[in-house]
């Protein structure tokens, strides 16, 4: 791996998580984001977004190397191999797990350097800059260890048979030599506005053990056994990493301002739980039996939307806050100098219809599991389903957030549709209050109105909204809630439209007009997912394997995607991991199963 400027390629990084915060760790051993106490919370390490001022904990030889870095088997923690002229040396990552048998530190970060053959040089660098790179850290020595601190956090370095530790201006470093059979551990303890903890070197090493093995017996619940087991497996050990665990929300992503485009303005943060993803979410974790998971996020969807029902928010913060108003951060270069980094998102305060049917779609799967809702969640659901009926006809943003104004987009009425459809399904059962002779008569109108006004007869499919006569990859989705069957003309003819004007090569982008703001974009992979499912679905199952073969294949070496991908280079672009892509990849798998067994 070579970086471009002192920036690694997106598809270079790894993630590890504790269930509250994520770190991104290149191949050549250099953690370069991080923010804490939590994934929300300012970053620490942000070489990620700014290679001279944003921070970061690099861990590599000091000679010539080449490196190559994969998960252990079923497990989020991290194995980088080292190999130079001298000798080879692998390096253990991971943010360790709580251990309720003593008092842990808030986060934790353990790097254990096992010595494989000859010796090698090795060096390491803690350079901490708070607050997104703009609070170079104050140090202090306290007995063996190296304490950083910022205004409200701190944290303590430590390292065993890794050198002496020096300081240099502002981070403390140091250099030792792994040789074949030595092992050196250095941990990384964090505080946030309270007592910081320091660990003994056998409980730091236990920790990393412990946390392996509760990876891998959560990876082994899987109860998914058909094709591409390791990938949808992957697919879901990253988005449990994904998994804020005190509430039980999902973030799109855990960095912010991964540009769409090289040197380009798209550069937007996702670290906030998106309400779109809940049918996705909620589909995926009840497919592959984890229920407990898809518990948790159900009762946040619920207390979350609480604040402002029947309303629902376009997205939350992970702690179910909606503040999440947009700024941008001076001073800090961006990715290869995609500018401006901006943290909140502005599209919190869009009107974007569609995620009422995402919403009840996945509150109508989760009931059909468990048999059912209580009496004060049925008539929360009720009264969302009474506002999607008084606020259907206007026009909205759209699932993509165009900043360009609003239209009738074609997805979000279908998915209005969907919520009416649900709301009338989950009545027919008892679950909620029942208003079916409303929500089944608004419904019948919505549907007419988007198969009247969404249609292109002279395009064959389905366009992007009635004043915007183009293609967009979200209306796929149609087939995949059932608004339009599968295997219908209508359907199959979007299909194709989008495979011949959106598509290249395996990718999907989502959309070729205007959407009020600057420059470009990459191939957007979930849209590449859904065209999966939306083939496996029409009955196009050779089609849809061969395309699944690839996608698959495009995953970088530790089986993790971004959001979008340059069909050309094949290069990462957005913001990695993202949660999206890992759901579509789930769903594709599972939507080529259905479709195995029902030939």
């Amino acid at each position: 791996m070579e970086r471009v400027g002192g920036y690694a390629p997106l598809r270079d990084y790894a993630v590890l998580g504790d269930g509250r915060t994520c770190a991104l760790v290149a191949s050549d051993g250099s953690i370069d984001w991080l923010c804490l106490p939590d994934v929300d919370s300012g970053a620490v390490f942000g070489r990620l977004l700014d290679a001279e001022r944003g921070g970061s904990f690099r861990l590599e030889p000091t000679e010539p190397f080449e490196s190559e870095h994969c998960y252990r088997p079923e497990s989020n923690v991290l194995e980088t191999t080292f190999r130079t002229a001298s000798g080879a040396v692998r390096v253990t990552d991971a943010m360790t797990l709580a251990d309720r048998t003593f008092r842990s530190p808030l986060r934790e970060l353990v790097r254990r350097v096992d010595g494989l053959a000859g010796t090698v040089p090795m060096r390491w660098v803690v350079d901490a800059r708070f607050d997104y790179g703009r609070r170079p850290a104050r140090v202090e020595r306290r007995g063996d260890r190296y304490v950083l601190l910022g205004r409200r956090d701190a944290l303590a370095v430590k390292a065993w048979d890794a050198g002496t530790p020096a300081v240099v201006g502002t981070t403390v470093e140091g250099e030792f030599a792994a040789s074949e059979g030595a092992v050196a551990t250095l941990t990384l303890a964090a505080a946030h506005q309270e007592p910081l903890v320091y660990v003994r070197r056998s409980d730091a090493e236990q920790s990393l053990e412990r946390t392996d093995r509760f990876w891998r017996a959560w990876a082994g619940r899987a109860t998914y056994d058909g094709s591409w087991r390791a990938a949808v497996v992957r697919s879901a050990l990253a988005l449990k990493l994904l998994v804020y665990a005190p509430s039980g929300a999902i973030v799109a992503a855990p960095t912010t301002s991964l540009p769409e485009e090289i040197g380009g303005s798209r550069n937007w943060d996702y670290r906030f739980a998106w309400i779109r993803d809940a049918a996705w979410t909620l589909d995926a974790l009840l497919r592959l039996g984890y229920d407990e998971e898809a518990n948790a996020f159900f009762w946040w969807l619920m207390h979350a939307s609480r604040i402002s029902l029947p309303r629902l928010n376009v997205l939350y913060r992970v702690d179910g806050g909606t503040h999440l108003g947009e700024d941008d951060l001076d001073g800090l270069d961006g990715y290869r100098g995609s500018r401006p980094v901006r943290v909140g998102n502005g599209a919190a305060g869009q009107l974007q219809l569609d995620i009422y049917g995402a919403a009840l779609d996945g509150i109508w799967r989760f009931a059909c599991e468990r048999g059912g809702l209580d009496r004060h969640t049925g008539r929360d659901v009720a009264r969302i389903a009474d506002w999607v009926c008084a606020h259907w006809r206007e026009r909205d943003n759209g699932i993509w957030e165009a900043r360009s104004g609003r239209a009738h987009y074609t997805q979000s009425k279908a998915m209005c549709w969907l919520a009416l459809d649900r709301a009338a399904k989950l009545a027919e059962r008892g679950w909620i209050p029942d208003r079916r002779e409303r929500w089944t008569e608004q419904a019948s109108q919505v549907q007419a109105f988007y198969q009247r006004e969404g249609w292109s007869e002279e395009r064959g499919s389905y366009v992007r909204a009635p004043d915007l006569q183009e293609l967009d990859a979200s209306l796929l989705v149609l087939s995949l809630f059932g608004c339009e069957e599968a295997s219908s003309p209508r359907v199959l003819g979007t299909v194709d439209a989008v495979m011949r004007e959106l598509g290249t090569g395996p990718f999907v982008y989502r959309y070729r007009g205007e959407d009020g703001v600057e420059g470009g974009e990459g191939a957007f992979l979930a849209c590449s997912f859904w065209l999966v499912s939306a083939l496996a679905r029409g009955g196009r199952l050779d089609e849809a394997t061969e395309l699944m073969n690839e996608l698959v294949a495009c995953a970088n070496d530790v089986g993790l995607y971004s959001e979008e991908i340059d069909p050309q280079t094949r290069d990462f672009l957005g913001n990695m991991p993202q949660a999206l892509t890992h759901l579509a990849l789930v769903n594709a798998a599972t939507a080529i199963g259905d479709a195995e067994s029902a030939a």
